[in-house]
């Protein structure tokens, strides 16, 4: 299978959401689907088989070959032309789902889970997958209301591009609106814009802003050619971006991130903001990492 969509599930509720936007992501792209269970148990040194003083399906590779199947029909029942495959592959969850983005078009996890995903989204291993994924990474989390619009946070660094086109892309798939959010203050604009000192700007907020919106019509040119088809809506808010992202979450079916970038979003997924978007956002949110960053 050669493009295809990845979702790590672990047979928690919070899988089987994953799954179902998964399936709709690969019939989006018009590709197949893995299913895959990062099976620790082996690691472990522990019995795999039943008991003999059990039932001959117990076990605990049985049991995850019956999850395994469960997802596979959830997945099918939510997108019955989707191709969809599994695979039990023994390892650490983390590892697990590394190694399969490097043949992915995308990963999909929940924000909870029990056994091989226990935590994904919880601390430092959330950063550590979308650190060092090698293609984007999908998390899935309630929608408080029903949205149709992309939202995608831009600083207009390289590293930022990736981000851009997957929002592009994804709203063109999806024939939805496509938000472009830029986040600014004082203190994460352009150096240049800095007093001697470092202490505070010598241009006025007014011009500021004017700079902080000729960054955004830069990052637009070009890409509303090669996406025709996607109604596209600029904002250029004075605002930490993190309380940018959640407040614009909320009317969102989806917010796109880069990995990192310059000024607002410095950091973003190594600090505060990432952990933030991770944990409130009230859609799904996408993390992609530019080619620079991959290794």
């Amino acid at each position: 299978m050669n493009a295809h969509v990845v979702v790590g599930v672990d047979g928690s509720a919070s899988s089987l959401e994953a799954v179902e936007l998964a399936a709709r992501e690969a019939h989006l792209r018009g590709c197949g689907l893995k299913v895959v269970h990062a099976f620790t148990w082996p690691m472990m040194h522990v019995p795999l088989r039943p008991s003999p003083l059990g039932p001959p399906e117990g076990g605990l590779r049985n049991i995850a070959d019956r999850m395994l199947a469960e997802a596979v029909e959830h997945a099918r029942s939510t997108e019955p032309e989707v191709q969809v495959t599994s695979a039990l592959i023994t390892g650490e969850p983390l590892t697990v789902l590394e190694a399969q983005s490097r043949t992915a078009t995308l990963v999909v996890v929940g924000t909870r889970g029990a056994g091989g995903f226990v935590g994904l989204l919880v601390g430092s291993t959330a950063v550590h997958l979308a650190a060092h994924s090698h293609c984007p990474v999908l998390v899935v989390r309630k929608q408080e209301r029903p949205a149709q619009q992309v939202v995608v946070g831009v600083d207009g660094s390289p590293a930022g591009d990736a981000a851009v086109d997957f929002a592009f892309a994804e709203a063109a798939l999806r024939g939805t609106p496509l938000t472009i959010l830029h986040a600014w203050t004082l203190w994460n604009a352009p150096a240049s814009e800095l007093q001697d000192d470092g202490s505070a700007y010598t241009e006025p907020a007014s011009n500021l802003q004017d700079s902080e919106e000729r960054l955004v019509a830069q990052v637009l040119a070009g890409r509303t050619a090669t996406y025709p088809g996607v109604v596209t809506e600029h904002k250029v808010v004075r605002s930490g971006a993190r309380e940018a992202l959640i407040q614009a979450s909320k009317d969102a079916a989806l917010v796109v991130l880069g990995a990192r970038g310059r000024g607002g979003f410095t950091g973003l997924l190594l600090g505060s903001v990432s952990q933030a978007l991770l944990h409130h956002a009230h859609c799904p949110v996408a993390v992609v990492r530019g080619s620079e960053n991959k290794q």
